[in-house]
């Protein structure tokens, strides 16, 4: 599902994310592995992380895979994923960004990320990042660096020194950094709202006066 079906909230916003990086390779990682469809019948956000990349985090006995990189100890903590092109193909569903969020990541990194997802991220305060292939296959090579994302100047800065800009609409970007959706936006303008349909309807009171006394 694309839209939220939950009560509108608040993620936590930011500006600057510091952070080392946790690699998956694997190309195409579509919505299904990012969380598979038997546990969309939830409607709530959190909780959801406990089952993201379950089949690959998972063994049969339902023991942690010590394999699988999101598991192994030294990437404990690390809030930006870096995964190989074409992430987050697949289904439409928004529980993909919320599973991943409540695992505790803020950021993902590739060189093509897939449309609906990428906005169903921006709406739940997880910042997909897309770089040039040569830079991802960089960043492929290096798991557990620090980079620093900078989302005021949508900037990605690297340990040895450059910047990279990525791409991120005006909208999206102050949404990150206030930790709102849409209608969390929208709602904080509601008095700004109320004022503006207070003079448009003062303006048509006033129109229709000036029509009756001709």
């Amino acid at each position: 599902m694309s839209a939220s079906v939950n009560p509108p909230s608040s993620t936590e916003g930011f500006v600057e994310l510091v952070s080392r990086t946790v690699v998956l390779r694997e190309r195409n990682i579509d919505t299904d592995q990012i969380i598979p469809a038997r546990f969309l019948t939830t409607t709530e956000r959190k909780g959801l992380g406990r089952f993201a990349f379950n089949d690959w985090r998972y063994i049969a006995d339902g023991s942690l895979n010590p394999a699988f990189e999101l598991n192994k100890p030294h990437n404990a903590g690390a809030a930006i994923l870096v995964a190989g092109r074409n992430f987050g193909c697949g289904s439409s569903r928004e529980h993909a960004p919320w599973a991943l969020t409540d695992l505790g990541l803020r950021a993902v990194i590739s060189s093509e990320i897939a449309d609906i997802f990428r906005s169903n991220s921006l709406k739940n305060g997880l910042l997909p990042i897309v770089v040039a292939q040569e830079l991802l296959d960089e960043l492929l090579e290096q798991p557990g660096i620090e980079l620093r994302v900078d989302v005021r100047t949508r900037t990605l800065h690297l340990p040895d020194g450059r910047g990279v800009q990525f791409p991120l609409d005006a909208f999206a970007q102050t949404c990150l950094i206030e930790g709102v959706d849409q209608l969390g936006y929208l709602l904080r303008q509601i008095d700004a709202i109320h004022q503006f349909e207070q003079r448009r309807d003062a303006a048509v009171h006033s129109q229709q006066e000036q029509h009756h006394a001709r």
